[in-house]
């Protein structure tokens, strides 16, 4: 009993509102008040004080109807310092049902011979004071809160973009306990500028709103997820919001389709990631779909940067079986216990495992017999494999061969190798391995299609720059000198880079690899470079540090100021997709890369020797030119 008692109390009294019971008797008596000043302006002051005792009674037994209507729409279990356009609504159909509650009864029952008659301009007066009363009510107590309670202590904010998501964020600010007030919003639309929106003015876009910003105390930006792209090709707001110390949020999941939820607790404080200047890339999913539904896939390099992506992207277009190969034991695990979580239908069979070993490979291929193979194993930082060519070669050129041969022996139907911009005209050793793997699976579906090779296997490649948020990749090395309190390490004032979201990247991976009729090098739009050292002063910017340096340490083995996607010698043609362009690069046949590549496993295995390896390799590729390399001496 005790304990039921402590519930009920527990739940009307509480600290964060006031109790259900408090709003019904403030509404209850808003009735019977209008009730009676309805009555004065109907027959005067002087009768309705005569029959003051008589028109209560009436007026109480009246209230049961409106009790109903209450219940009903339960306008008296919202809070009121929240209350929005919605609950005033709520409150409206409440005092309308309780009105046709009482003609209805008393055209039923005659009442009035009980009561104090009522006329119908007197109840239909008392619907509209009540209802005005009611609504003043909630009105004021959200006008006092804002004033006296969210003012004082919340923190206020601008928010960018004055159309549906911004409109959202603001109401989801204003209708929940929330740490933020809105005090303006930013618009780049002329005709927005001056007007007012939910109350508070809207400001133009331009190198003002700084200073806009400080008169009204706004530390914080919202960013709507309709002004994402805006925000992020507009350099010159990001610097000045950057430099002025103000804190900027957004939309945290990647898109927003504009009809679900939108509140501002799903915003977080921006990443460099999220300035960086990138368009929108759309694909076909339902095409994608077709191709992939129901189908067995195997992935290669399935628990690195690409390649969990790619299973994650695959998954979703809920293939027969996917079979996931890395030689990361734990990162492989990790990818293990997502398709467990969030894939628990899709057999998922995670093999720790190289590419590198035929015996194991084979033994895959013949039990399982995958239709697709997303090829993203490899090795794939510069230095590293300037250091390690050999395993360049092993890992990177020999590894694919075997999966490419298997492919085809086993009536793969299509194998879509991950290549890299490094590829083009490399100065380093991966680079050149890359490109190696090119021209193997070019000739090789080349071949095929001659018939010089027996086999339906159609091979593509798809070639990229640098992916934001890859093990080992500048940004995250970035957070990590900020953190530490630097210097931030960038290798040349000049180098520049380009760069692609992993999922941008993923998703135009399996576009271009169900779209491939064989033997296409893809290339995609990787949008504008950027100069690193830009990067690395907005991150220190947008930390806040004021007191981190950049030190400049020389271009490292191999690496080039800037990446190329196209050789000098190529040209593109257009894809069915505007981000994917087909380069039409040098062929050589079958027989010749063939020969070529065991030439180069047979010096491999005599040794590893570095020069006599890397000779080789440029043979092999010709535009292959070493910088700052121990192997410039061979060119």
């Amino acid at each position: 009993m005790k304990s039921l008692i402590n519930k009920i109390t527990g739940w009307y009294f509480t600290k964060n509102a006031f109790p259900y019971w408090v709003i019904m008797v403030l509404d209850c008596t808003i009735v019977i008040g209008a009730g009676f000043l309805a009555h004065a302006l109907t027959v005067g002051v002087l009768h309705t004080i005569h029959n003051f005792w008589h028109l209560l009674i009436t007026l109480i037994c009246y209230l049961v109807f409106y009790l109903v209507g209450f219940r009903v729409t339960h306008c008296y279990s919202g809070v009121m310092r929240y209350s929005s356009f919605v609950d005033l609504t709520r409150v409206a159909y409440a005092n309308l049902i309780a009105i046709v509650l009482i003609f209805g009864t008393r055209k039923i029952v005659n009442i009035d011979i009980y009561l104090t008659p009522l006329g119908w301009k007197e109840l239909v007066t008392t619907f509209l004071i009540a209802t005005t009363f009611m609504w003043t009510a909630r009105i004021l107590a959200k006008y006092l809160y804002d004033v006296y309670f969210v003012s004082s202590s919340a923190q206020r904010v601008f928010i960018y973009g004055a159309a549906e998501g911004g409109i959202a964020l603001a109401k989801s600010i204003r209708s929940t306990e929330s740490q933020y007030v809105v005090a303006g919003f930013i618009s780049d639309n002329p005709k927005d500028w001056s007007h007012l929106l939910m109350g508070v003015k809207i400001y133009p876009n331009n190198e003002n709103i700084v200073e806009k910003m400080r008169q009204k105390q706004a530390h914080v930006l919202m960013v709507s997820p309709n002004k994402s792209e805006d925000l992020r090709n507009n350099q010159e707001m990001i610097d000045r919001i950057a430099n002025a110390g103000i804190k900027m949020l957004v939309y945290s999941n990647r898109e927003w389709d504009g009809k679900s939820d939108l509140r501002h607790t799903q915003l977080k404080e921006v990443d460099i990631e999220d300035l960086l200047p990138r368009n929108q890339i759309d694909v076909d999913l339902e095409a994608i779909r077709s191709v992939l539904q129901g189908k067995c896939i195997l992935i290669t390099g399935a628990a690195g940067s690409i390649g969990s992506e790619i299973t994650r992207q695959v998954a979703s277009f809920n293939p027969s079986q996917l079979i996931l190969i890395d030689q990361a034991e734990t990162p492989l695990h990790t990818i293990r216990l997502m398709m467990a979580r969030q894939f628990p239908d899709i057999p998922a069979l995670t093999l720790t495992a190289s590419i590198c070993h035929p015996i194991h490979m084979e033994m895959i291929f013949k039990q399982y017999r995958p239709e697709y193979v997303f090829h993203a194993a490899a090795y794939k930082h510069v230095p590293m494999m300037e250091d390690n060519p050999g395993e360049a070669v092993a890992n990177n050129i020999d590894g694919t061969r075997i999966m490419a041969d298997l492919a085809v022996k086993y009536g793969t139907k299509k194998f879509v190798m991950v290549s890299t911009d490094k590829a083009v005209n490399p100065t380093n050793v991966m680079g050149c391995s890359k490109r190696i793997c090119e021209m193997y699976c070019q000739s090789l579906d080349k071949a095929i299609k001659e018939g010089i090779l027996e086999g339906e296997t159609r091979f593509v490649t798809t070639r990229f720059g640098n992916v934001l948020g890859s093990n080992g990749s500048v940004i995250p090395l970035f957070k990590e000198q900020i953190k530490n309190g630097g210097p931030l390490t960038v290798t040349h004032p000049d180098i520049i880079r380009y760069f692609m979201l992993i999922p941008e990247a993923c998703k135009l991976v399996l576009q271009a690899g169900t779209m491939g009729n064989g033997s296409e090098v893809f290339v995609f739009d990787m949008g504008k470079p950027v100069r690193i050292a830009d990067l690395a002063k907005r991150m220190i910017t947008l930390s806040g540090a004021t007191d981190v340096e950049i030190k400049y340490t020389g271009l490292r083995d191999g690496e080039k100021l800037y990446e190329e996607l196209l050789n000098k010698e190529e040209n593109t043609v257009p894809s069915s997709h505007p981000k994917i362009k087909i380069a039409t690069v040098r062929e050589l046949g079958y027989d010749i890369v063939k020969a070529e590549i065991e030439k180069l496993d047979e010096i491999t295995k005599q040794g590893y020797d570095d020069m006599a390896i890397v000779k080789k390799m440029k043979e092999i590729v010709p535009e292959f030119k070493s910088k700052h390399s121990k192997y410039e001496v061979l060119d």
